[in-house]
C-alpha cells in the first residue's frame, strides 16, 4: 500500500517534496498550508490587476535538479516582446490558442540591475569604484574608502560577528557607508550583535576585489570560465506572472498525479513517540496520520508543538530563535521623479532597476522593487503607470507592524516623497501586506541550534526543509534542493545530513537580502 506522507506548508520546499514523491515513490502526499494560497513568501498577490511579489525571487541556480524543475514546469521563452498583445491592452495578454493558461506558463529572461540610493544618489550593488561611485561620494570619501579597503586586507578581524564578516570584505569606511544601516535595519539590531553566519550563506562570495575584478573583465571583454557569484549576474530567469505561478502550476500537478492540498490548515500540535511523529494536529482540532512527514514551518513553532515531551534545554532553544517580520506596501503611481540615465532601454523610460536598497539613515524603508521591470506582464498598464513594492522589516506587533493598512500606506507614501523619488500626489492606489517569520535571524539563542537539530534528527521519519523549516536563510533554489534531498533520503538514496547540508558550500552566495 502508498505510504502517506504529512507535508507542512505549501512553500517551495513542501510543494517540491510533494511533487518529487509522485514522481519518484509510491508516497501519496497531503500537504498542509496555514495560509489560504501556495508559495509562501514566493508567492504572487493580485491586487486589482496589479502583481506582486513579495520577496523579490530571481530565478537562478547553480543546482542542475533544480534547473530542470523549473523547466519542467515552466520552459524558458526569452524576453518579453513589447508587441499588440502588451502594448495595446484591449488585446488578450494571453496568447490565443487551445490552452491559452498553459502557453503562457513561460521564463523570461530579464536583466539584473539593483543599486543602492544612498544621499539621494544612486551606486552599484554590488558596490564598485567607477568614477560613478567616486564622483557621488567625493574625493575625500573615495580616498578613505580605498584607505580602509587596503587595511582589511593587510590586517583581517576574526570574524566573530557579522560586522567583522563585512568589514574584511570592504573596509570599516565602506561598511559604514553602505552596510551597518541597513543591516540594522533588516535585523533590528547592529551588525556587532549578529552572528557571521547569514554573511556566509548570503554574501560569503562577494567582496570590493570580486566586484572590481568583474568589473575590469567586462570592460576588458574577458569572460569568466568559472562559476559566476550570484550577485554578479547580469540576467535571470522570471515566471511571466511572477514566482507564485510557478507555484500554483506546480500545486495543479500534484492534485493531477493525487496528490491533496489542504488550506487554512495551521499545524498546532505535533504527536511523536518511541523515536517516530505518529500524527499532527490542526488548529481545527484535526488530526492527521502518516509514515513519514516533512516539515516547513518555523523550528520554533515545531519544538513548542511537540510539548512537554521535548527536553526543557531544547525547549527554552527553540523558545529563543528569532525571527524577523516583513510588510510590503505597494503603490500604484502614474510616474517616478527618478530620471534613467543608464542607457539600459525600459518600457517607458523609466529607471531600469528591479531592487533598489535604500541606504538613507532618515527614513524607515528598506529596499524599494519596481515591478515593471521583474515582469511588464505584473503590471495592469505598464506604459502608463508604475507599480512598486516598498519593504519594511519589522518585528511582529512592533510599532509598524501595529499601523493600520492607511497609515502604514500613507507613511510609505511620504517617505518615497521625502526621497524625492514621487511628487506629491503621484499615488493612485496602494494595498499594505505583513508576512510572519519572513527571516530567520542569527543572534539569541541561535548560536545553540546545532542541538535542536540534533535532538530533531532522533526521529526517523520527520525531515525539515526549506528557510524556515532548517532555521536557515536559504534561497528559494536551496529549499526546493533540500525537499528533494529529504525526498531521496527518505527513498534510501542519501541520509539527512546531505538535507542539512544544502547551502553549506563555499562558493554560493546571493544578494544582500532576498
Amino acid at each position: 500500500m502508498p505510504k502517506t506522507a504529512i507535508i507542512i506548508g505549501a512553500g517551495p520546499a513542501g510543494l517540491t517534496a510533494a511533487y518529487t514523491l509522485l514522481k519518484e515513490t509510491d508516497c501519496i502526499p497531503l500537504i498542509l498550508e496555514a495560509d489560504t494560497a501556495v508559495g509562501g513568501i514566493s508567492r504572487t498577490v493580485n491586487h486589482g490587476g496589479n502583481r506582486m511579489d513579495l520577496g523579490g525571487h530571481r530565478f537562478f541556480t547553480k543546482n542542475p535538479e533544480v534547473e530542470k524543475l523549473w523547466q519542467e514546469l515552466m520552459p524558458l521563452q526569452g524576453a518579453p516582446a513589447m508587441d499588440d498583445r502588451l502594448l495595446n491592452r484591449e488585446k488578450p495578454l494571453s496568447p490565443t490558442g487551445p490552452d491559452p493558461e498553459k502557453e503562457d506558463r513561460v521564463m523570461l529572461i530579464r536583466d539584473r540591475v539593483s543599486r543602492i540610493y544612498f544621499r539621494r544618489r544612486f551606486f552599484d550593488y554590488p558596490i564598485s569604484l567607477q568614477w560613478n561611485t567616486i564622483r557621488s561620494l567625493g574625493f575625500f570619501n573615495t580616498l578613505k574608502a580605498g584607505v580602509g579597503y587596503v587595511w582589511a586586507m593587510l590586517f583581517k578581524r576574526k570574524e566573530v560577528t557579522l560586522k567583522d564578516f563585512m568589514i574584511n570584505r570592504f573596509g570599516l569606511p565602506l561598511y559604514k557607508m553602505f552596510f551597518e544601516s541597513y543591516n540594522e535595519k533588516l535585523w533590528g539590531r547592529n551588525p556587532d550583535k549578529i552572528a557571521p553566519d547569514w554573511g556566509a550563506q548570503r554574501i560569503k562570495g562577494l567582496s570590493l576585489r570580486k566586484a572590481i575584478s568583474e568589473m575590469l573583465k567586462k570592460a576588458l571583454g574577458i569572460h569568466n570560465k568559472g562559476p559566476v557569484e550570484t550577485s554578479l549576474i547580469e540576467q535571470f530567469s522570471y515566471p511571466k506572472f511572477g514566482p507564485g505561478q510557478l507555484y500554483e502550476t506546480m500545486a495543479k500537478e500534484i492534485e493531477a498525479m493525487g496528490g491533496t492540498i489542504l488550506f487554512g490548515k495551521e499545524v498546532v500540535r505535533i504527536g511523536a513517540a518511541e523515536g517516530r511523529v505518529q500524527w499532527v494536529e490542526t488548529s481545527d482540532g484535526q488530526r492527521y496520520e502518516g509514515e513519514v512527514f516533512f516539515s516547513s514551518m518555523p523550528i520554533k513553532d515545531l519544538i513548542a508543538g511537540m510539548g512537554d515531551k521535548v527536553p526543557p534545554h531544547i525547549r527554552e532553544i527553540g523558545c529563543g530563535l528569532p525571527y524577523r517580520d516583513f510588510m510590503t506596501v505597494g503603490l500604484l503611481v502614474d510616474k517616478l521623479k527618478l530620471k534613467n540615465g543608464t542607457g539600459k532601454k525600459t518600457l517607458g523610460d523609466i529607471v531600469p532597476d528591479c531592487w533598489i536598497y535604500v541606504q538613507e539613515r532618515d527614513v524607515q524603508m528598506g529596499r524599494i522593487q519596481i515591478f515593471n521591470n521583474w515582469s511588464p506582464y505584473l503590471v495592469k498598464d505598464p506604459l502608463h503607470t508604475v507599480w512598486v513594492g516598498l519593504e519594511y522589516f519589522c518585528s511582529e506587533g512592533d510599532e509598524l507592524w501595529s499601523l493600520s493598512d492607511g497609515d502604514m500606506i500613507a507613511l510609505a507614501q511620504r517617505e518615497l516623497e521625502k526621497m524625492d523619488i514621487i511628487a506629491p500626489g503621484a499615488v493612485l492606489d496602494g494595498v499594505r501586506l505583513k508576512v510572519k517569520k519572513a527571516y530567520p535571524a542569527y543572534f539569541d539563542t541561535y548560536e545553540r541550534f546545532g542541538e535542536v537539530r540534533e535532538y530533531l534528527n532522533t526521529f526517523e521519519n520527520i525531515y525539515c526543509l526549506g528557510r524556515n523549516g532548517q532555521h536557515r536563510y536559504n534561497n528559494m533554489d536551496h529549499s526546493m534542493l533540500t525537499a528533494m534531498k529529504a525526498v531521496q533520503a527518505m527513498a534510501g538514496k542519501g541520509d539527512k545530513a546531505a538535507v542539512w547540508d544544502v547551502n553549506t558550500e563555499e562558493e554560493y552566495h546571493e544578494e544582500k537580502r532576498a
